[in-house]
């Protein structure tokens, strides 16, 4: 099985809004959560500080990496991005179609990223959560830019 380092810990909060249907695999087990999600995209380096920050404190739900991997985007709840205002990221609004993680591969193996061009940090299977709760993340992002600019100082 491939192992992400990302606790499955959490409140448990994070994404349960909705009440999230779940996708059936082969087999007729439930697999992850699925829902429409926004995307919350932001720098890699400020991306990945805040992963580790959600990981160890409040869960995070599936994070998304590009293929150049110089942006991270966190799948968040539908509707985060008519009141999303954090400086240097962007929040896309589905509009209701969202991003709906697949299912894992019978073998094993992460379920295919929902976006083209595009893999996972976080797959859903190694998730807290379905989606990553937009005022957590707010909070956590403001902390990775805070340590980032400190560790720039001190350079």
């Amino acid at each position: 099985m491939w192992e992400t380092g990302v606790s499955r810990g959490g409140n448990g909060s994070a994404g349960q809004a909705g009440g999230p249907r779940r996708q059936v695999v082969p087999g007729g087990t439930a697999a992850v959560p699925v829902q429409p999600c926004d995307l919350v995209t932001v720098p890699a380096r400020q991306g990945l500080e805040a992963v580790d920050i959600l990981r160890l404190r409040d869960g995070v739900g599936p994070v998304l990496h590009d293929g150049a991997c110089d942006t991270l985007g966190f799948l968040v709840p539908p509707g985060t991005a008519a009141g999303w205002d954090v400086p240097g990221s962007a929040c896309t609004q589905t509009y209701g179609r969202g991003v709906l993680p697949g299912a894992a591969g019978g073998d094993g193996e992460p379920a295919e990223p929902p976006v083209t061009g595009t893999g996972w940090l976080v797959p859903p299977e190694g998730a807290g959560a379905a989606a990553t709760d937009p005022v957590v993340l707010r909070a956590a992002l403001g902390e990775a830019a805070r340590t980032i600019a400190a560790v720039d100082r001190c350079q």
